[in-house]
């Protein structure tokens, strides 16, 4: 069976969630009899001359870096080379912005698989414009893809209500198993110790909400500890420069994106793990910090819920946000507690089986 992947900007070592999502499950897909598994990639975005990773053919085309195009030019640019380079038998396309070309797809005579990885339309970057194209590419998903996969209850819960459809998939994100790193030479680098730095990471976007964690902790005034921020933005811009000021002037150490052991020794020796994010599908970010045992503090937005942690693991997204997460913050530093996490639905072997199951579920119903 020939699949191709589209939506996603690429992989491996290319920063978001959905691209994490790609990299952890496709080469397993790959690797099962009888699957063929292309990623086409963003060629802006990538780095190397790969053509093939772990088992998956690797295909570069060039996209437009402007970001109310991007996405939709180049998943018009993927689902053609699926069908007449590739004669694809799904197209597996991720995010609702590509999901808008489901019926192309659909009419060059390809089965497609949807993956709705959260409401992007309810991202702070967007313009009215682009809101209503991305709920047009909801719509567009779920009404036309073949087959459709929700990566949370909250996902699944909305596009029944809004577009009947019951039959979605639930498969959530995954987290492959921690590597713990006893080396603490990069802590030393970055100026922090171990158990003494709170830590959070992701791409520098409003919606991720670390201007509120850096004005929320330099509120504690806790000099024993130090916020450190691993990721950057895809493309400068205002907000990034503004975030990069902020954490100068308060002290935060932003270490850039890191990867590798430099990622897992920030992740074994952290205290705790913050996500204040006003907007997520199912954050990986947060599942790697639980895979490590780490206290964890997270918005409680839909999304983040939906993991079903205990209240203490979640600070009030509304109101005065700064204050809620700084009292927050405070409590959970305060707590000596080693928390307990169930990661079994989290196995990417799992979720790798699951996919496949979805795929070989479309061959025999057509």
């Amino acid at each position: 069976m020939k699949i191709v992947v589209a939506g996603t900007r690429g992989i491996p070592d290319i920063q978001g969630g959905v691209e994490t999502h790609c990299r952890e499950l496709f080469p397993r897909i790959a690797a099962r009899k009888g699957f063929d598994v292309t990623v086409i990639r963003r060629k802006s975005y990538t780095r190397d001359r790969l053509a093939s990773y772990k088992g998956v053919a690797l295909y570069d085309i060039r996209d437009i870096r402007r970001k109310s195009l991007e996405a939709i030019v180049h998943t018009f640019r993927a689902i053609w080379a699926a069908r007449w380079k590739f004669n694809a038998d799904i197209v597996h396309i991720h995010a609702i912005g590509p999901a808008l070309l489901t019926p192309f797809a659909r009419l060059l005579g390809m089965k497609v698989v949807f993956t709705h990885h959260g409401p992007d339309y309810d991202r702070a970057k967007w313009g009215k414009a682009a809101r209503f194209m991305l709920r047009l590419g909801e719509r567009m998903g779920c009404r036309f893809a073949n087959g459709v996969i929700v990566i949370s209850n909250p996902i699944n819960d909305t596009i029944k209500r809004k577009y009947n459809r019951t039959d979605a998939h639930l498969i959530p994100n995954g987290v492959p198993a921690p590597v713990i790193i006893d080396d603490c030479s990069y802590l030393r680098e970055i100026g922090v110790e171990p158990r003494k730095y709170i830590f959070a990471m992701g791409r520098f976007v409003p919606e991720k909400n670390f201007h509120v964690l850096i004005e929320s902790f330099a509120g504690l005034n806790l000099p024993e500890y130090k916020l450190v921020i691993a990721g950057d933005a895809d493309v400068e811009d205002a907000y990034s420069r503004a975030l990069k000021q902020s954490a100068e002037k308060s002290g935060a150490v932003l270490t850039g994106i890191v990867k590798g052991d430099r990622l897992h020794a920030l992740l074994t020796h952290a205290r705790l793990f913050v996500l204040p994010s006003s907007h997520e599908g199912l954050p990986i970010s947060l599942l790697e910090a639980m895979s490590y045992g780490l206290p964890v503090l997270a918005s409680d937005i839909p999304a983040n819920k939906a993991l079903n942690l205990p209240p203490p693991c979640y600070f009030h997204y509304g109101g005065n946000i700064v204050e809620n997460l700084a009292r927050s913050l405070a409590a959970k530093l305060r707590d000596t507690s080693v928390p307990r996490y169930d990661m079994t639905p989290y196995d990417w072997d799992r979720i790798a089986e699951q996919t496949a199951a979805a795929y070989l579920e479309l061959k025999i119903k057509n």
